[in-house]
């Protein structure tokens, strides 16, 4: 069973730094895609970043310029480096990864980690 492990959330003041790390655990083939997602209090959930197996890059216009995705394919990992952050990132962040696994291919979601921008 494929299971997500997200680390790194926290409270920041504006202009700070967090990076966030997500870690799948259990037999995996196949990696298609690694992203972040974010859910404010009120708001939908939304796509912050993204990275395709074959390394193609997608951002938020909201984070453009001051977030970066990166991966460790070997170790299951992906990461969400996030600068100059604003009061407006203040939100719940999801790990979500879609995998080939022993159960063919499918989503997987992390349980979230609370990400709190305040002076």
């Amino acid at each position: 069973q494929v299971q997500l492990a997200e680390s790194g959330g926290g409270l920041v003041q504006p202009g700070g730094s967090l990076r966030l790390s997500c870690v799948a655990s259990g037999t995996i083939f196949s990696i298609y895609a690694m992203g972040w997602y974010r859910q404010a209090p009120g708001k939908q959930r939304e796509l912050v970043a993204s990275i395709t197996g074959g390394g193609t890059r997608k951002y938020a216009d909201s984070v453009k310029g001051r977030f970066t995705i990166s991966r460790d394919s070997a170790k299951n990992t992906v990461s969400l480096q996030m600068n100059s952050l604003k009061l407006e990132d203040t939100a719940v962040y999801y790990c979500h990864q879609d995998l080939g696994t022993l159960d063919g291919r499918r989503d997987y979601w992390g349980q979230g980690t609370q990400v709190t921008v305040s002076s």
